[in-house]
């Protein structure tokens, strides 16, 4: 896709586009009522006969990873950020917008701005270097903290606290009827990547002559993650000497799923603590955690019971981590004065 400029548009000829770009999964809102979302992994054709088996110049998100021995596989985003700042890696993400652009019906005729969501603390660089990225396909763009987007998507706009688990990072945002500052938001690094090798390792461990990969340990998470007392043996197959054999991992995703834990709670009770001390109890009881993160069963309880040690606390798991990040970015270029947006080719 090709940006193409048309000079000033009625807002009603623009296409307002949100995303959540993710370590993991990247998701797209659109206003024409489109969304959809990726796997964030990029894969180029080692060669001729890669090129000529696939069909394909690059391939995107889920086809790219089961294609992985015949594509240079990328996987851009680390942390929430560009991974290394190289070529390459912005070559990724700009091939991963546009496609998600094509998923969700975008014209070239028609001017796009759309508001990305990056982590809390991303580095000035980081937005800059999307911004680049992004401007290949709209005509204007912000960059905006993804708790913030997810506040503001449901309405959350004074007196709470958003906590986004995503795979690279977890992002934190206190809402206080104005746009957050930088000493409203956090980020921590220990993230669903983080749960994942203390999953790997875990198992690696109690059975050595299993043969796993740190991509099955990441899918029986998300199929099977809890903290807490377990409902039931957690039970996956694992090849053993080429045959599946079934194994007990319940105590090993229980201790990789609470080791992020600690640093979610210790956080959340900083910043709840540093809030004009009025409105503590209320933000305590206005919790809300979003991302892949909040799949994790008996997470509510289990952040209700240690942050609820400083006064009561009340913490709700969106109902649709997928989209609740774009969603928000689509709400907020909805709602977007004009003067807000950086023009793409001032980014």
């Amino acid at each position: 896709m090709t940006k193409k400029r048309t000079g000033s548009q009625e807002s009603g000829d623009r296409l307002f586009i949100g995303i959540d770009l993710g370590t993991s999964r990247s998701a797209i809102s659109a206003s024409n009522g489109r969304r959809a979302w990726i796997d964030s992994y990029v894969g180029w054709p080692k060669d001729f006969v890669a090129r000529k088996m696939l069909g394909a110049a690059v391939l995107f998100g889920d086809e790219a990873l089961k294609n992985r021995l015949s594509v240079e596989l990328n996987r851009p985003l680390e942390h929430g950020v560009i991974k290394e700042g190289t070529a390459r890696d912005q070559e990724a993400i700009r091939e991963l917008i546009r496609h998600m652009m094509e998923m969700v019906g975008a014209d070239n005729d028609q001017p796009i701005h759309a508001v990305v969501g990056v982590p809390a603390e991303s580095f000035k660089t980081n937005k800059l270097a999307i911004k680049r990225c992004v401007g290949d396909t709209a005509e204007a763009i912000m960059v905006v903290s993804e708790p913030f987007a997810v506040a503001y998507g449901r309405d959350l706009l004074n007196n709470a606290l958003v906590i986004d688990i995503g795979a690279g990072t977890v992002d934190f945002c206190i809402m206080h009827g104005t746009v957050p500052g930088e000493d409203d938001q956090r980020t921590l690094l220990t993230a669903g990547d983080y749960l994942d090798r203390q999953l790997y390792d875990a198992l690696v461990e109690r059975y050595p002559t299993a043969s796993l990969t740190l991509n099955m340990a990441r899918q029986f998470k998300e199929r099977l993650s809890f903290v807490g007392e377990p409902e039931s043996v957690v039970h996956v197959d694992i090849p053993v000497n080429g045959k599946s054999m079934r194994h007990n991992i319940t105590e090993e995703m229980r201790r990789a799923c609470e080791s992020i834990l600690p640093g979610i709670v210790e956080t959340a009770t900083e910043m709840i603590a540093r809030f004009d001390p009025e409105y503590q109890d209320t933000v305590r009881r206005n919790v809300i955690v979003a991302g892949g993160g909040s799949q994790i069963r008996g997470l509510a309880p289990y952040l209700e019971r240690e942050i609820g040690a400083f006064g009561p606390c009340k913490v709700t798991c969106v109902d649709d981590p997928l989209f609740a990040g774009s969603d928000g970015c689509l709400a907020l270029a909805r709602d977007m004065p004009a003067e807000f947006w950086d023009r793409a080719d001032e980014a």
